[in-house]
């Protein structure tokens, strides 16, 4: 589209792509081919070393997939974006790329599971060292950086107890160092939040969450400035190889259509029952940006987030076994790991979605046996409490 200020509703159904140059097809076709034909050997040549602009092979580009990436970009008020066939391939690369042997990570205090388990591994086989801050003051953040800190890495709010990390404050500091702030944006989506608008470099997404919205894509997308966007495409993914399917694509790009209509709803049903379940005597606390007794948890949301979105914790009173019962009783409620999906869905993030972080560690990060991660879906919220009322009635 030729108008660059459209709002976000409009920009997630039409940036990106022109009918026009599609045989006025409404919606983005799926261009479901392996490799492209050159038209001369000289022009398969000049595609190659970069002379020509054109399609060569799916692995490194393909019609459908740039569409994705250029509207995720301008919502995401990033310059360029890059597709990835799972949200971890899109963190692997990135911090492929922004780091080498001997360099340092710090994150926030608390990451996904799998994302804890790569820390490991580039810890273990390139000693690439990292540590957690909880990043809540700016002396805190100094301290914390090294002279060989390579990139701080951001979960805003943090899965699962949905800590809110002030990113200004962190881009301010990093900028003045010189050192890339990447943030995992997916707990909001970029209609709740844009953290290249505070500052930061960097934007991951599982894209299987909110950006697809329906749970049938595996898939994730990261956003940032064009040279470093196109840098982790001619290596970290050309060479590695986690691009996403065309078919994925064409998939997330309808499921962005109804971001902005879903999320308003996710938000608002999530907001129904916070209230509900922090009254309730056998819930022991309640996280949900906002509402959390996190310090300057508040401030930090009015700042840098639309609405508080779809997500809460909540601890059950008792043990793990409390936990897992109260579980066992849901019925419109499904038990799943995944997040952003229309239906509702609950997990036991000690045992599931961070089951490869060491007790301890688990503990630090605030994930106690009793901790419970709700992802709040698209149903009447009347009956989602309904189903939490009737469960916690039965422990």
């Amino acid at each position: 589209m030729e108008n660059k200020n459209f709002r976000f509703e409009t920009e997630a159904i039409h940036s990106g792509y022109s009918s026009t140059e599609h045989q006025g097809s409404l919606v983005p076709p799926l261009y479901q081919t392996s490799t492209f034909t050159f038209s001369t050997a000289e022009q398969g040549e000049r595609r190659f070393v970069g002379q020509e602009e054109g399609f060569i092979y799916s692995r490194l580009g393909n019609p459908t997939v740039k569409i994705l990436e250029d509207r995720m970009a301008k919502l995401e008020q990033g310059e360029a974006a890059l597709a990835f066939s799972s949200g971890m391939a899109a963190v692997s690369a990135v911090l492929t790329a922004l780091t080498k042997t001997g360099d340092h990570i710090l994150c926030s205090q608390g990451v996904y599971g799998c994302t804890f388990g790569l820390l490991q591994l580039l810890k273990g086989k390139y000693h690439i060292g990292h540590d957690f801050s909880a990043m809540t003051t700016r002396e805190m953040i100094e301290k914390d950086l090294q002279p060989n800190t390579s990139c701080i890495y951001i979960e805003t709010p943090i899965n699962p107890t949905m800590k809110l990390v002030d990113l200004e404050l962190v881009a301010t500091i990093a900028k003045q160092r010189g050192i890339p702030v990447v943030v995992d944006n997916t707990f909001c989506s970029p209609y709740l939040q844009t953290p290249i608008s505070h500052g930061c470099d960097v934007v991951i997404h599982s894209a299987t969450k909110y950006i697809c919205g329906h749970g049938d894509v595996i898939a994730g997308v990261i956003i940032g400035k064009s040279d470093f966007i196109e840098q982790v495409s001619r290596t970290t993914q050309k060479d590695m190889g986690g691009i996403i399917s065309p078919f994925d694509a064409w998939l997330l790009l309808r499921g962005l259509k109804t971001l902005p209509v879903r999320m308003d709803r996710h938000c608002e049903n999530a907001s129904m029952l916070v209230g509900f379940l922090q009254n309730h005597p056998k819930v022991e606390s309640l996280y949900f940006p906002g509402q959390s007794d996190y310090e300057n948890d508040h401030t930090i949301m009015d700042k840098q987030m639309k609405k508080p979105g779809g997500l809460l914790s909540f601890s059950i009173k008792g043990t793990k076994e409390t936990a897992q019962l109260f579980m066992n009783q849901l019925n419109l409620i499904k038990i799943a790991v995944s997040l952003g999906d229309a239906e509702t869905l609950i997990q036991h993030p000690a045992t599931m979605t961070h089951a490869v972080v060491p007790e301890e560690e688990r503990r630090k990060m605030g994930i106690e046996d009793t901790l419970l991660r709700l992802s709040v879906g698209l149903e009447a919220w009347e009956d989602i409490k309904e189903d939490l009322e009737q469960a916690l009635a039965k422990i």
